[in-house]
């Protein structure tokens, strides 16, 4: 049966180019200049407000992979590194590649993906007017089609609470994507800086780690 793990980065929209409506729907429980600020960076999470700029995708049983970015509007650009094929274009590019390889798979691993990467990724294709070929949010108490990881890890929320990706990679001896100096809040600021290639290579550590936290769970803890 063969499975892919995938990820994705997000960018949310400048909050200033927001219609007022917007603005106060956002910051409508917003106290203070603190809360007014973390409301802002708040957009990066919501495909209302966000772009996909990158995702990566990587079998679980080849190192072969693909990853796809966002260049800023550059000249598209293509290399290899390993198995992994890197190649950029906007976002509808991404999106259309994405679809096209998810064809090949019959199973599917993240983290976290079914309240995060899946609606992201459908919704998105969507308002880039893509149809999805398949739903990538199916019925959440069984892991026959999606592996979230954070779910069968937490026994579908049957511990108190939920820990990041970065923790269960440090309980389980996995090297984490944020060991090379690299978090998800960032990205936002990186892709402003024209640093589009370590987003991508970020995104890939993060499917990397997926991989090897999927490899426990299959061994140990799959029923």
């Amino acid at each position: 049966m063969a499975k892919v793990i995938f990820d994705i980065e997000t960018v949310g929209q400048d909050f200033e180019l927001l219609d007022e409506t917007s603005k106060e729907y956002f910051l409508r429980f917003a106290e203070n200049e603190e809360e007014k600020e973390e409301a802002k960076n708040s957009l990066s999470f919501y495909p209302l407000t966000a772009q996909i700029v990158t995702i990566a995708m990587l079998e679980a049983e080849t190192d072969k992979g693909f990853v796809y970015y966002q260049n800023g509007g550059a000249k598209p650009e293509k290399f290899i590194d390993g198995d992994v094929v890197f190649i950029s274009g906007n976002e509808q590019d991404i999106l259309t590649n994405f679809w096209v390889h998810m064809r090949n798979y019959t199973q599917f691993v993240t983290f976290n993906g079914r309240t995060f990467d899946g609606p992201f990724v459908m919704l998105r294709s969507a308002m880039n007017k893509i149809k999805p070929i398949r739903n990538l949010v199916p019925y959440r108490y069984s892991h026959a089609e999606h592996i979230d990881l954070s779910d069968q890890l937490t026994f579908y929320d049957a511990m108190r609470r939920k820990f990041s990706l970065h923790m269960w990679c440090n309980a389980f001896n996995i090297k984490s994507p944020k060991q090379d100096g690299i978090s998800g809040l960032q990205v936002k600021d990186l892709f402003k800086e024209g640093r589009y290639q370590d987003i991508a290579r970020y995104c890939l550590g993060d499917v990397r780690a997926t991989k090897e936290l999927y490899k426990y769970w299959e061994k140990f803890l799959k029923f």
